[in-house]
């Protein structure tokens, strides 16, 4: 099991309060749990999920939880302790799934978890940089131990390769004026902070557009954070690596939060079906209700699909 440093009472209280796992009575649901099966939170975050599956799959059950963010692992451990000796924390990505399941003497699995999404432990850490709304270093690294950040890819890419990363990854409609202003602005000083980054963006835009719902540099970092993380080719690879790794009727979950990622799910799930691996149990994509969304608006954009293999 990985050595974690536990964190203090005090973060766990923090945490907990500002977390909420999204659709986790669908996601328990859909994964059909039951004792002794050997179940992959391949996302595991802070444990949210995991905290829910533990207590289903008792007595004999094996949790396996990989995450890339030591941080979020170190609140996992302390959160999931009451089941010592029924999980493995294991600090690594997701789209080594294989790799991790092997090291751990494991050959198939009865379910799989993928959440997607960037925790609010992580948004709410000004340290982090993965938020426009404080102000922080231009991180956005999901593993801390990785070489490239966010300042790396703004202060070192050309205009064209910005712009390019903004559209791909973000969809950003001003993608070029954004380009050209962070080339400029970066002319007498390095981008460093995400106030810099957001303060760039709002100039770069059209007047009109400064004010509307949607805040103008989300989705500038939301590209940005996608291309440093590696996130839709992470993605691309852990799909086609889980299903095999799937034993007969184990179902896989994925909760994804924008297009992007959706579509790689979609295109991947409907690849397997055809293939006959699986059969699709959500044949479009399942949603938060209401309830969930008034309560945590963080679930607005959520996007579950479930595939069982055959």
């Amino acid at each position: 099991m990985l050595d974690l440093a536990i964190p203090p009472e005090s973060v766990i209280q923090v945490e907990e309060k500002i977390h909420i796992p999204i659709m986790c009575d669908e996601v328990i649901g859909h994964l059909n749990l039951g004792p002794g099966q050997t179940i992959v939170d391949a996302t595991l975050g802070t444990g949210g999920h995991s905290l829910k599956i533990l207590p289903r799959i008792m007595p004999g059950g094996r949790l396996i939880g990989i995450d890339r963010d030591q941080e979020s692992l170190a609140i996992a451990a302390r959160r999931l302790s009451d089941f010592k000796g029924s999980y493995e924390l294991v600090h690594g990505n997701f789209m080594d799934i294989d790799s991790v399941l092997k090291e751990s003497n494991v050959k198939k699995v009865d379910g799989i978890l993928l959440d997607l999404g960037i925790s609010s432990f992580q948004l709410s850490n000004p340290e982090r940089g993965f938020s426009f709304q404080q102000e922080g270093p231009l991180d956005m690294r999901l593993d801390r131990t990785s070489y490239i950040s966010a300042y790396d890819l703004l202060n070192n890419l050309n205009e064209e390769e910005i712009s390019d990363l903004l559209w791909a990854f973000g969809q950003e409609r001003w993608h070029n004026r954004i380009a050209r202003f962070l080339v400029e602005a970066r002319k007498s000083r390095p981008i460093s902070t995400t106030a810099q980054l957001s303060d760039i963006i709002v100039r770069a835009v059209p007047y009109r557009q400064r004010y509307y719902r949607i805040h103008p540099a989300t989705r500038t970092f939301q590209a940005v954070r996608i291309a440093v993380n590696r996130e839709l080719e992470t993605l691309e690879t852990a799909l086609q690596k889980s299903i095999p790794l799937l034993n007969p009727g184990a179902r896989i979950c994925v909760i994804s939060f924008h297009s992007l990622e959706d579509r790689i799910v979609k295109l991947a799930f409907r690849e397997f079906a055809a293939q006959g691996l699986i059969d699709l149990i959500t044949h479009k994509p399942q949603t938060p209700t209401y309830a969930e969304t008034r309560d945590n608006p963080s679930s607005r954009s959520a996007k579950l699909r479930v595939a069982e293999r055959l």
